[in-house]
């Protein structure tokens, strides 16, 4: 019986020989266990996680030269325009229609802070204007696209009015947003598109110099086929495609071409 009292003593006595270790340098060493930990590892950078080998320039501040605005006075119709004349070492990514909406298109702009302009169609938006509200909250800008996305060339005034104007209000009411810069459908406009486009207060009719359609980049003009300083290019919508590259996968590929030349991406609505 006198044993395990014994072995008891004995016990409690290495016990309180035992050094005391500070809590705080416990606590210490749980800390330093963590980080050496492989599952607390630190995530990986933005440009990684998109698909990017480097981090994407910030783009210089806008242009000393103010940009055009809705409403101010301008002799005869808009320009057209494919490119923009800048020393800065920019391109510019847009976007149309609005049928692609993936969530994580969303965060792939609010992370790499792209500053994307996306030309909406009323009825290929459908009830999905939300996306582009959110897409907006992280930088976006909303533009003009028609209600309908008909080929305007050929249309008579009143049909291309009613369908420029009525996007430009129908954006307006949504977003309180007044979109002037417009892109036709197809790249298709005449001379009537532009006085109807003047009339709805646009100052610019936007086209493209090249589009990034699955994993090639297609130019629309130009012999060299490179991209230049204030190229306006377009990632272009391929819902059709299940099996294709998505919107984020294309988007990707061409910022790794945009970085290839040195260049970075710069916000449409600052230069024009």
């Amino acid at each position: 019986m006198r044993r395990p009292a014994a072995a008891l003593v004995a016990a409690t006595l290495l016990t309180g020989c035992a050094p005391s270790v500070d809590p705080i340098e416990r606590l210490g060493r749980k800390a330093a266990q963590r980080v050496r930990s492989p599952s607390a590892a630190a995530a990986p950078q933005p440009y990684r996680r998109w698909g990017l080998v480097a981090p994407l320039p910030a783009a210089p501040g806008p242009p000393a030269r103010p940009p055009l605005t809705a409403g101010a006075p301008r002799p005869g119709p808009p320009p057209v325009v494919d490119h923009v004349d800048t020393p800065d070492r920019v391109v510019f990514l847009t976007y149309d229609d609005g049928a692609e909406r993936d969530p994580r298109f969303v965060d792939m702009v609010r992370e790499l802070r792209l500053p994307v302009s996306m030309f909406l169609t009323d009825s290929v938006v459908g009830p999905g204007y939300g996306h582009f509200a959110r897409l907006r909250s992280v930088g976006a800008d909303l533009q003009n696209h028609t209600l309908d996305h008909p080929s305007l060339r050929g249309l008579p005034y009143a049909g291309q009015r009613a369908e420029i104007c009525g996007q430009r209000d129908r954006l307006r009411s949504r977003f309180g947003v007044r979109p002037r810069l417009f892109r036709p459908p197809y790249g298709s406009y005449d001379r009537t598109t532009l006085r109807a486009a003047a009339d709805c207060g646009v100052s610019a009719v936007v086209l493209w110099r090249a589009s990034m359609t699955d994993t090639e980049l297609h130019f629309t003009r130009g012999h060299d086929h490179v991209l230049r300083p204030g190229d306006i290019l377009l990632v272009a919508s391929d819902d059709d495609d299940l099996d294709g590259p998505t919107l984020r996968e294309r988007t990707a590929r061409l910022l790794r071409r945009i970085q290839e030349r040195g260049l970075t991406v710069g916000r449409l609505e600052d230069y024009l």
